[in-house]
């Protein structure tokens, strides 16, 4: 069997399917406008389990992982700051992670908000439309390149996110990964730049439908600081994202 192009054991297909199950009932519930009494744990998950309610003056390890999963439901030109502090930033991404999949938008995370996240992620945290192989292409253990191999691996999943928000704003269609994770070796064999972000785990080319333009354009709300497109030097036929410490976007032939 294959979902959205790629192989699915059985297992995996069950996980998904019990994932999806929980989040049609939380949107149920919630278009009912019945209060459900709770902890602020839907279910446990394989991945990560929330065993609190999350609201604004709080911190943890557990707002860290919040963030990881809302940073692509920022504002045009935000880059959320992942500092496991729920300030302001976070609870506006929280309330469009919220309105994007049809929940209450308080900006509060609660039951309902971690039940949806639960839905969207596989077990090795993940979102359901990527994996660590798209991002990888190069080496599998994620060494030699300009970070260690912990940061290059968490740095991808934190750009997986932000590309599956992305894929949702733009329709829930695929969105194609051509590269992502460089080693120094792989970097140099293609003919990358000796600075790539592409080195330190954070970057992604795109092609394929939509267009590249549109793909351009729409990371700009997305928390991605680096874009670049058509009309930029070695740009035609991909767009590059990031998450670069400052911003530079350049795809002229798009108007960027």
């Amino acid at each position: 069997m294959t979902y959205n192009g790629r192989p699915i054991t059985l297992s995996r297909m069950s996980r998904r399917i019990a994932r999806f199950l929980v989040s049609l009932v939380m949107t149920m519930v919630a278009a009912l406008g019945v209060t459900v009494v709770t902890t602020g744990t839907a279910h446990a998950d394989e991945c990560y389990t929330w065993n609190r309610t999350l609201s604004k003056g709080m911190s943890g390890a557990d707002v860290t992982q919040l963030q990881i999963r809302v940073a692509g439901h920022v504002a045009y030109g935000e880059v959320l700051d992942i500092d496991g502090s729920y300030g302001p930033a976070t609870a506006a991404a929280v309330q469009r992670f919220q309105q994007a999949y049809g929940l209450p938008a308080d900006g509060v995370a609660g039951s309902q908000t971690f039940g949806k996240i639960y839905a969207l992620q596989d077990a090795d945290c993940t979102p359901v439309h990527f994996t660590y192989a798209e991002l990888n292409k190069c080496n599998s253990d994620w060494s030699g390149g300009a970070v260690s191999a912990a940061t290059a691996k968490s740095n991808a999943l934190r750009t997986m996110w932000k590309l599956e928000a992305m894929r949702h704003a733009l329709g829930d269609v695929p969105l194609t990964v051509t590269s992502g994770f460089r080693s120094h070796a792989c970097n140099s064999a293609v003919g990358g730049a000796s600075d790539s972000r592409h080195l330190y785990g954070d970057a992604a080319d795109l092609v394929g439908s939509p267009s590249l333009c549109t793909l351009a354009q729409r990371a700009r709300s997305h928390g991605f600081n680096g874009i670049f497109g058509p009309g930029y030097p070695g740009h035609n036929d991909h767009t590059h994202v990031d998450t670069r410490p400052s911003r530079t976007w350049s795809a002229p032939t798009c108007g960027i």
